[in-house]
């Protein structure tokens, strides 16, 4: 699985939201100013060629559907970061958020309430 720029996350989004959409469904979704339809068009080939996203021909137009999992793809990259920033440790991740006032005391009781209530 190919990383994606940041431009291709942020349309990436709107498609796993969406779910079954067309170009102008992404576009619609983006606040004022809108990017240009061709802008967005251009993106979501890039993630076609990248297999993030698959295309049905519909007359002169294209509907496209997310082919990788939003949390696929979560795995994946958040997996890097931590191996690659944190020494392979979600617990050094952590630390570093709540050093950094990244993550309230509040925050930690809720990781740890829903950590504990996971079965």
């Amino acid at each position: 699985m190919e990383k994606l720029t940041q431009q291709e996350e942020e349309v990436m989004l709107h498609v796993w939201s969406l779910g079954n959409c067309y170009v102008r469904d992404i576009v619609e979704r983006f606040p004022e100013p809108q990017p240009p339809y061709t802008t967005v068009a251009s993106i979501v080939n890039n993630l076609k060629r990248k297999g993030y996203v698959e295309a049905q021909k519909y007359g002169n137009t294209y509907m496209y559907t997310p082919v990788v999992l939003q949390n696929e793809y979560k795995r994946k990259f958040i997996g890097g970061v931590v191996r690659n920033y944190f020494a392979d440790s979600y617990k050094e991740m952590v630390s570093f958020f709540a050093r950094e006032q990244k993550l309230s005391a509040e925050d930690l009781k809720d990781i740890i309430d829903l950590i504990e209530k996971k079965d």
